[in-house]
């Protein structure tokens, strides 16, 4: 494959994932060295942070590039759960950025709610989420159990997404969220309106409301 992507994109790339990572870092959503991030480069390609380093503090160096079938173009070691962002770029080829981070909401609520799905109706946030138009709207968001197969965990989203119920973004059980959009602006809103429906629903069973 033969990248179409120029060098001022891949520098366009590494610095939009720099300031996410500041960011999210500054949220809290990315404790120690967890979290990844990516961005589309073309059709056969994309940027992604290296494994093992602090989203908070991110360099240049420290964003590479794989193939859609995660294999690198260099002698750099991508994040384990490469393919989780990979297999979400070949199924649409309108996703631009997947974001991936470990908050305490969704790390918590994830190992206490007992079902493969979580539901979410009548807030007013919910049309933060491409396509939504009315807080009237029931969106749902797949709960994945923890896996250390990323290959076969990546298999179990793509079939979810064959079902065609619209999803911006998933749960792992004790582990964290995906989102993604077609701009890191779009991934970003996805991935922070669903941060609120978390603690939003958090709030609610504390107070023995659900």
């Amino acid at each position: 494959m033969i990248p179409k992507y120029s060098q001022e994109d891949l520098t366009s790339a590494r610095h939009r994932i720099i300031e996410v990572g500041k960011y999210l870092d500054s949220k809290g959503w990315t404790p120690a060295t967890s979290s990844n991030f990516s961005l589309r480069l073309d059709e056969n390609y994309c940027a992604i942070t290296v494994s093992g380093k602090h989203k908070g503090y991110l360099t240049p160096d420290d964003v590479m590039v794989v193939d859609l079938q995660g294999k690198p173009i260099d002698e750099q070691k991508p994040s384990a759960e490469t393919l989780l962002h990979t297999t979400l770029y070949q199924k649409n080829g309108d996703t631009g950025a997947v974001l991936h981070t470990h908050s305490l909401n969704a790390t918590v609520f994830s190992m206490i709610w007992h079902q493969p799905h979580w539901e979410v109706t009548g807030y007013e946030l919910q049309k933060a989420f491409t396509g939504i138009t009315s807080h009237e709207s029931t969106i749902k968001f797949p709960i994945f159990d923890n896996s250390q197969d990323i290959a076969n965990l990546a298999q179990e989203v793509l079939l979810y997404l064959d079902s065609d119920i619209p999803c911006w973004g998933y749960l792992i059980k004790g582990h964290g969220i995906y989102t993604w959009g077609e701009t890191v602006e779009g991934a970003l809103r996805h991935l922070e309106a669903l941060e609120y429906l978390l603690q939003c629903q958090l709030l609610t069973l504390q107070l023995g409301k659900c």
